[in-house]
This record gives structure tokens, C-alpha cells and sequence, in this order.
């Protein structure tokens, strides 16, 4: 520049750059301070913008900006262009060729991503020519495609046609224990049979999963040693917290599972034998009969409400199997119409709901033979835990809910403990799907204790009969006696009920009138308390020391 002005003589020709530059910065800087404060304002609008953009392209936002609870420890985040990559990847060919033609490359397929309790959820709208099951029947090759183990993918059919939905979870949280029950946490926690929920565990959302068991027959069953007894005891640990519900137990594993029910439950049988099985089949023979009074008493006053009845059977599977028969030849295991066992539960299954009389069953390893057809489809909740087979699966839960999903033959026994498929209208399922999974509350023994515990002093005192004695000539008065137990009055509906429980045989069929006929030839009759008629100890003990000991009598069948 000095060259240019001593060429031209000219100092300006020097300044004039100078200054030009001068200038130039100063329109920088002015510039800067005017668009500054926009700039702020719709700069994360330009970030989200950017984002879109990326997603747009390809599908997936970058991992950092993916939310922290989609990722995983070992597998990779779900996000849509992985999902269509593993179906594409599927070994479908019409549903890779679909894919491939699509505009989106697939996308258009998916809905959206949402988080799911410990994993994601997306429905998939299949293109035209691809059914559902061809995706059902590759469940594996998709959680492998998707970095995940088979167990931690699960597929279901919602209402909609052509759609599967898909929860995959994150990597290893499925081997996570889940928290204790509140029967365990809250002691203060009370039941209702009628209108409330047992809470029994979490399905896979995490979200709390709650049975309700009102007028509903139950049918549990699984591999042996995966929790069943468990699964089953805490629905009736729950139930027990309700003072109306009564409960006659057969346990033919005879493991003291059960043992915590004695002073609670009126019948507990406890082992494995034929003789046991005798015993249960007798208990619930009686259920049948108490159900046939309580329906000829709803007859006779359709106002009549009746306090639950629940009968309970755990290990059903020996009973089904059991050789022994009767004096009659009639056998009491089997799956024919001449088995006593077999019948006793189909005709609860058949009537017992409407006037609360339920039956509750535990099984192993369904087949036919050891649970058959007409049983399992008679209970209202059917509940799985890991089998071995898809036909197990179908006996279990029935065909309708494998169809949908449902797979409790893809659990993985002895890692999914306590881990079931449930089929009933009394626990909340998803829209559109057949069935739910729900991970389960382990209550121990000594919980089951203090639950039962707790139970007990919500009733007067319960006496548990060990044996069903049957056939021999009946003191009906000493038998009144025997009934009442300690309590100084009893309910005439009740004396009946105890005495049809006592020997089902002799008593099985009595009503009021029964009862009325040996309290007068004895010389005694019931009374009112509080408005409802009652048999006093004292009255009856009193009768048998005035009774002449010809005046004895036996009842009449």
C-alpha cells in the first residue's frame, strides 16, 4: 500500500483500505448484534428441526438422543429403523419384498415407540400378503435380530387386522426380582371378595397386575417346581383377609404348603396317598352338596345371599390319576363320566358359580389324562407357568389364547419362576390382546404365616377337620354338639352347613326342617339373636344330659 501511494503520491490511496476494513467489521458487528437475540430464541427450534431431519432420513434419532430408559446394557436401543431391519431380516420373503419396495424403507409400517414399564412396545401393520402367525412363528429370529434374548420378546394380536404388537424388553431386566406383596408389606390390608383385587403381582409393564376372584372357578398349572403352589396360595392368602370366606384345602402334595390354613380353612387334607385322594374327592362331593342346598334355598328366596365357598385342590393331577375305587366299583380318579372325582369337580364347575361355591385347582404338566378337557375349559381363570410343549400351552390356557400370544411354552423353566400367562376376564389385559404375563409376589411360608395369622383373628375360631369320615350311624343330636364347637351360639344356616361338612352322607341333604325335627323330639329348639335364628351349646349339651339313652337316634340318609 505504501508502494501504491508513493507510486500515486496519494496518502488517501493508503487510508482508503484501511478504513474500508474498518468499516466492513463494523457492519459485522452491528449485524451480530441485531440477529443475536433471535438467534437465541429459535435456536432449539433449528436443533429439533435438525433432529427431525436426521430422523427423517434415516429413521431413528442418534443414539445421544435417545432417551436413557430405551437403552440397555447389552442390546441395542429399539428404535424404528432397527424394528424394520429385523423384520426385514426375518426370513419372510413377501414381508422382506414389501420392505424393500416401500418409499420409507418400512417405516410407514410402525407405530410409534413407546416405553413400555421395563422395555418398549410398537405395533407393526403387516403389507398385504403376510399373516401374523408367519411372524409369531419366527419369534426367536426376531429377538435375535433385535439383540435380544427370545424370552425378553413378546408377541401379541391385537383387534386390528394384519397387526402384530411386539414388547421387547431391555436387556436383562426380566432376570430382575420384582418387590414383595403388599399381603407382606401392609399389614393393615383387608380384602373384599366381592368387590376387590388380589394383588398378585406385575405384568411386564411394571404396572401392579391385580386378580379379581369373584364367582370365578381357577385353574393353575405349570411344570413342576416353577412356583404354581405359590402363585396359587396367594390369591387364597388375599382371599383369607375376607372374614366371609370359608375354605375346605386339599394339598396331595402334602409338603405342609398349606399347613398355615389349619384353624382357618373347615377341611384341610394334607398328603399324597389314595386314601388322601378319597378324602378329597369326599370334600369335594360335599362342595356339590352345599351347592344343591344353597340352590334349593335360592329358590325358595331368590334374596338369599351366601358367604363364599372356596374349594381347593393343589396337585389335582394326583387325584385325576388316582386307581382306587369305591365299594361300588365306581373309581374316583379318571376323566370318564363314572369317576367320582372328575364328576364332583364338573358339577361345581357347572352350577357352583351363581351361589359363590368355587373350585380352585393346581396341576402339573397338563395332558389328558392327568387334567381333562371338560375340567380345564370349566375354570373362568386359567393361568400357566412354563411348559413344555404349545399343545400343553393350548390345554392349559385354551386355543383362543395361544392363538393370540399366548406362550407359556416359551418360558424358561427354572429361570422364570413364578413368571405366568393368565386368561381371565377378572385381571385388566391390554385392548386386543388374549392374555397377559405377570411376574409374581413369592410370599414364604413365614409370611404365609403371619398373613393367616392375621386372618384368624378376623373369625370366631374355625375348627379344621383332617379326615371326611364317612358311613357310619350318626348321633344327629351329639353331632349338633360336636359342631358348635366352642361357640356358645350358632347359626341354624351354619349348624346345617357343619353337620353337611361332618358327614356329608347323613347330612348332606338336611334343611331346617331337618334340624327343627331332632331339636323337638329332643325337647329343645332353635332361637332368635339379634334377628337370625340360633342353636345354643348349651341347650343341646343340656338335651343330651335329660335324654333318656333310648331316646338316642341316628339320621335317616
Amino acid at each position: 500500500m505504501f508502494r501504491v501511494a508513493i507510486n500515486t503520491g496519494e496518502v488517501r490511496d493508503v487510508v482508503t483500505p484501511l478504513t474500508a476494513t474498518i468499516d466492513f467489521i463494523a457492519l459485522l458487528i452491528r449485524i451480530v448484534q441485531i440477529v443475536w437475540g433471535p438467534a437465541l430464541t429459535i435456536g432449539p427450534f433449528l436443533a429439533l428441526l435438525a433432529l427431525w431431519a436426521v430422523g427423517r432420513k434415516q429413521q431413528a434419532a442418534p443414539v445421544w438422543a435417545l432417551p436413557a430408559n430405551v437403552r440397555s446394557g447389552e442390546g441395542e436401543p429399539i428404535t424404528p429403523s432397527i424394528v424394520v431391519k429385523a423384520l426385514r431380516d426375518l426370513g419372510v420373503p413377501a414381508l422382506a419384498r414389501a420392505i424393500k419396495e416401500m418409499g420409507d424403507a418400512g417405516a410407514s409400517m410402525l407405530g410409534p415407540i413407546r416405553i413400555a414399564g421395563c422395555g418398549v412396545e410398537v405395533e407393526v401393520t403387516l403389507p398385504s400378503g403376510v399373516a401374523t402367525n408367519e411372524v409369531q412363528a419366527k419369534r426367536r429370529k426376531l429377538a435375535e435380530n433385535l439383540t435380544r434374548h427370545e424370552h425378553e420378546v413378546f408377541i401379541n394380536i391385537p383387534t386390528a387386522a394384519r397387526t402384530v404388537r411386539l414388547w421387547v424388553a431391555d436387556s436383562g431386566a426380566l432376570d430382575e426380582p420384582i418387590g414383595p406383596s403388599s399381603l407382606v408389606t401392609d399389614e393393615t390390608l383387608t380384602a373384599d371378595y366381592a368387590k376387590g383385587r388380589a394383588p398378585w403381582g406385575q405384568d411386564l409393564r411394571g404396572d401392579a397386575a391385580a386378580l379379581s376372584l369373584y364367582q370365578r372357578h381357577l385353574l393353575i398349572t405349570g411344570l413342576s417346581n416353577q412356583g404354581k403352589t405359590a402363585a396359587l396360595r396367594s390369591l387364597a392368602l388375599w382371599a383369607s383377609l375376607d372374614r366371609r370366606v370359608e375354605f375346605r384345602i386339599a394339598d396331595l402334595k402334602g409338603a405342609g404348603d398349606w399347613a398355615m390354613f389349619d384353624g382357618l380353612a373347615t377341611v384341610l387334607i394334607q398328603g399324597p396317598t389314595d386314601e388322601h385322594v378319597i378324602e378329597a374327592t369326599e370334600m369335594v362331593e360335599g362342595l356339590v352338596e352345599e351347592m344343591n342346598r344353597r340352590i334349593a334355598a335360592r329358590q325358595a328366596d331368590p334374596t338369599v345371599v351366601f358367604d363364599p365357598l372356596i374349594g381347593i385342590v393343589d396337585e389335582a393331577q394326583v387325584a385325576f390319576m388316582c386307581p382306587a375305587v369305591d365299594d361300588d366299583k365306581r373309581p374316583y380318579g379318571g376323566s370318564k363320566a363314572t369317576s367320582r372325582y372328575f364328576m364332583a369337580v364338573r358339577k361345581v364347575h357347572n352350577q357352583g358359580r351363581v351361589v359363590d361355591v368355587l373350585m380352585y385347582e393346581g396341576t402339573q404338566d397338563p395332558t389328558d389324562q392327568n387334567l381333562p378337557k371338560l375340567v380345564r375349559e370349566g375354570a373362568h381363570t386359567r393361568a400357566s407357568l412354563a411348559l413344555g410343549t404349545e399343545a400343553q400351552a393350548v390345554m392349559a390356557l385354551g386355543e383362543k389364547a395361544v392363538n393370540g400370544g399366548a406362550a407359556p411354552h416359551l418360558l424358561r423353566q427354572g429361570l422364570d419362576k413364578g413368571t405366568l400367562v393368565v386368561a381371565s376376564d377378572g385381571i385388566e389385559i391390554p385392548k386386543g390382546q388374549s392374555s397377559i404375563t405377570v411376574r409374581t409376589h413369592f410370599i414364604g411360608d413365614q409370611d404365609a404365616k403371619a398373613i393367616t395369622d392375621r386372618a384368624k383373628t378376623l373369625r370366631a375360631g374355625v375348627t379344621t377337620l383332617h379326615r371326611i369320615d364317612r358311613g357310619e350311624q350318626r348321633d344327629p343330636l351329639a353331632d349338633i354338639l360336636t359342631v358348635c364347637g366352642d361357640d356358645k351360639r350358632v347359626f341354624t344356616q351354619d349348624v346345617i352347613k357343619r353337620l353337611s361338612l361332618l358327614d356329608a352322607d347323613a347330612y348332606g341333604s338336611w334343611s331346617f326342617g331337618d334340624l327343627t325335627r331332632v331339636l323337638d323330639t329332643a325337647g329343645t329348639e332353635a332361637k332368635k339373636s339379634h334377628g337370625r335364628m340360633v342353636v345354643r351349646a348349651d341347650d343341646i349339651a343340656r338335651a343330651l344330659a335329660d335324654r333318656d339313652a333310648d331316646g338316642s337316634a341316628s339320621a335317616s340318609n
